[in-house]
């Protein structure tokens, strides 16, 4: 979740976040800037290469450009944005706008 939220920091839909450890398995607490209209998960996980993510922009995001795709590669989390400059592929896990 962590990596999530990191991506979100770098994309400026959240203003801040910290783990709060409250002596059980511990939290997240979030400053949010009211940037986010929708976000959720990508169940199934699906794999993208580094040329394909404009597929599953079309199919989660509302228009080109206009929100962020989440993806595991093997570099860790990322941006689709940042996927594409790395050049690397992964799994789409989640979306953002």
């Amino acid at each position: 979740i962590g990596s999530v939220l990191e991506v979100f920091y770098d994309r400026g839909y959240v203003g801040g976040f910290q783990f709060v450890d409250d002596g059980r398995s511990g939290r997240f607490e979030v400053e949010l800037k009211g940037a986010i209209n929708e976000c959720g998960a990508v169940k199934p996980r699906y794999s993208a290469g580094a040329e394909e993510f404009e597929k599953w922009e079309k199919r989660f995001l509302p228009a080109r450009d206009y929100g962020t795709l989440i993806v595991t590669t093997s570099h860790g989390v990322m941006s689709h944005y940042e996927a594409r400059e790395k050049g690397i592929g992964g799994q789409v896990i989640a979306y953002v706008y």
